[in-house]
């Protein structure tokens, strides 16, 4: 397989991850499946541009995660959408408020992601909160909407807060990549990672982002 992007231990490949993961070695995958709602984003993006986001390859069929159980340590979001195909496991909360009140913020007030560990007893819940500034699907603290580059984009941040809950201390896998915050932060962490994503504009955004961490701190 050649690689879309490599660097410092972090590997992008372009392609449907049902063929590619078969050939990688791995034992953590952390990732945001399309979920099977047919999710159609309709809003403009935030970056200034007029245009809106595309609908998410896959989203229009029910997700089935069998192809993903074969992992030894797993965080998996959405699972909430497709509960009947997991087996027991643990789940953690995004709390996606800006603040105590529902009021504060448009859209789902939380998220869930079902998690799983052959090596550590996780507890049955856990609950994580992210300041986004408003930003929710993004990184911002300050309002800066530049920061969003997906429509259902996960905070680099939360995905730490998976890995680190999966005590993941090598490599760390995420076959619907998106964007790559999975990626972001496993590098944050200073662990290796793969990324594997079926639309190529989302592997040259993730592979900008990462190159822009590099420069950061040269």
């Amino acid at each position: 397989m050649k690689p879309y992007y490599q660097h410092a231990g972090i590997t992008i490949y372009h392609g449907d991850c049902r063929e590619i993961l078969p050939n990688i070695k791995c034992d953590c995958v952390v990732t945001d499946p399309p979920y099977g709602i047919g999710y159609k984003p309709t809003w403009k993006k935030w970056n200034g541009s007029d245009s809106a986001w595309t609908a998410i390859i896959g989203d229009d069929i029910s997700f089935d995660p069998s192809h993903l159980l074969t992992f030894r340590r797993l965080a998996l979001w959405g699972a909430n959408y497709y509960s009947w195909s997991l087996p027991i496991g643990s789940w953690m909360c995004w709390d996606k408020r800006c603040s105590a009140s529902l009021d504060a913020m448009a859209g789902s007030s939380f998220e869930l992601a079902w998690l799983r560990s052959v090596d550590k007893a996780l507890p049955l819940t856990t609950m994580v909160r992210i300041l986004h500034g408003g930003v929710v699907n993004a990184d911002s603290a300050d309002g800066n909407n530049d920061a969003r580059y997906h429509p259902t984009q996960k905070p680099v941040k939360l995905m730490e807060k998976c890995i680190v809950a999966l005590n993941e201390k090598e490599l760390v896998a995420d076959p619907y990549m998106g964007s790559g915050s999975t990626l972001l932060a496993a590098k944050n962490l200073g662990l290796s990672a793969i990324g594997i994503e079926i639309e190529e504009k989302y592997c040259e955004i993730a592979a900008k982002r990462l190159s822009q961490e590099v420069l950061e701190f040269k």
